[in-house]
This record gives C-alpha cells, sequence and structure tokens, in this order.
C-alpha cells in the first residue's frame, strides 16, 4: 500500500474502532493480521501513529507511520503539483460580418496575443436580421481568413459552425518546435571531423615553424 493512497481523513489510533487489522510495518513490511489494541501499542512503542490506509479491506488495512509528517508531505507535494499546472483559459473575440480592415487587424493581434500567452481563443462572428440569408458562406469565408492570419501560432481545435445567430471557431495554441537531435552517427562524424581540423593545422603550423626560424635569423 502507498502512502499517496492514504484517504485525507484518515481514522488514526484510537479512533479505529475494528477488533483486527492488517498491520503494515512503518518500513512497508507486513506483519500480518493482529488485534487493534496490538496494533496500537507496536506503534507506541515507536513513538508513531497507527492510520487506516484501507478502511474497506476486510479486516481493514493499518499501517505504522508519523501520520503529522505525511499530512505535512502529502500537503506539499499537492502544493508543488498546483503550481506545475498550466491554466488554459479560453479568451473569446468577437467580430461582425461588417467589421473594417482596421479592426479587424486589431481584433487578430489581440489573437496573437492570447495564443502566444498560451490561452485558446474562441472567434465569434455574429450576424443580425438579414445578414442570416448569407452568413454561412460569409461567416465561413471570415473565419477562415483569420484563422489563417493566426496559422503560425495555432491549430483549429473546433471548426467553424453555426450556433444560433453565431458562427464560432475555436484555435489553440500550438507547441514549440523543438530543434531535430543529430543520430550519434552525425555526432561522432562532426567530432571526428573537428579532430582532424585541429590535427590538419597543428600540423601546419609545425611545419611553418622552420622557414620562419630561418626568416628570423
Amino acid at each position: 500500500m502507498k502512502e499517496g493512497a492514504i484517504v485525507k481523513e484518515s481514522r488514526t489510533n484510537e479512533h479505529i474502532r475494528v477488533p483486527r487489522v492488517r498491520l503494515v510495518g512503518a518500513d512497508g513490511e507486513q506483519l500480518g493480521i493482529v488485534t487493534t489494541e496490538d496494533a496500537m501499542q507496536r506503534a507506541a512503542s515507536l513513538d508513531l501513529d497507527l492510520v487506516e490506509v484501507a478502511p474497506n479491506a476486510d479486516p481493514p488495512v493499518c499501517r505504522i507511520m508519523d501520520y503529522g509528517k505525511f499530512k505535512y508531505m502529502q500537503s506539499k507535494r499537492e502544493q508543488e503539483a498546483r503550481k506545475k499546472q498550466t491554466l488554459i483559459q479560453v479568451k473569446e473575440i468577437k467580430v461582425r460580418p461588417k467589421t473594417d480592415e482596421h479592426d479587424l487587424n486589431v481584433k487578430i493581434r489581440r489573437i496573437r496575443k492570447f495564443l502566444e500567452d498560451g490561452d485558446k481563443v474562441k472567434v465569434t462572428v455574429r450576424f443580425r436580421g438579414r445578414e442570416m440569408s448569407y452568413a454561412s458562406q460569409s461567416g465561413f469565408e471570415m473565419l477562415k481568413a483569420i484563422v489563417s492570419e493566426v496559422a503560425d501560432l495555432s491549430k483549429v481545435e473546433s471548426v467553424p459552425k453555426m450556433e444560433g445567430r453565431t458562427m464560432m471557431t475555436i484555435v489553440a495554441p500550438i507547441a514549440p518546435k523543438r530543434k531535430p537531435v543529430k543520430p550519434e552517427k552525425q555526432r561522432k562524424s562532426a567530432r571526428q571531423d573537428k579532430q582532424n581540423g585541429e590535427t590538419s593545422s597543428e600540423t601546419e603550423e609545425k611545419q611553418a615553424s622552420p622557414s620562419e626560424t630561418q626568416e628570423e635569423r
């Protein structure tokens, strides 16, 4: 039984009411089925706690441990895990079929900024009145143009589709490309070429040194 599997509100010591338990020692050793009183005495003799780690087992499984220390370490691990989690938000940019070129470029720059920050972006085109008669074609073309402007930073997560009077699409940031790793043979060849180049340079210097000495004389 791993310590990480212990439930947050485990029963400990005198709060364990069952008559017998399957006991696990502080070092993970299986000590077999013993009375709960015996298990608590063993834990107390080591100045540790008896913790119920599998209450639904028959009999329940208990482990001898420093429960206070375990709870502290568990809390630290949870805090570290939360720090490492990346919260991806979905931002929304709204445009209209008649949005002019300047405003559209401003919105595209905002979309690019959101993507660079690691957020997804929902782009919506809102139609009114008679605009609905050509919404399908005009909305698709508009979203297609916007998506193409941010294609270097994103991938389409949700293709354009109508939702009532709105057509929408969602773009998500793409992971940065990694530099390809050279195969081992190429790395060895590169090192060999470098060594050969250094050896050749040293040889040329040695061959040139006698003539240089004569000139000095």
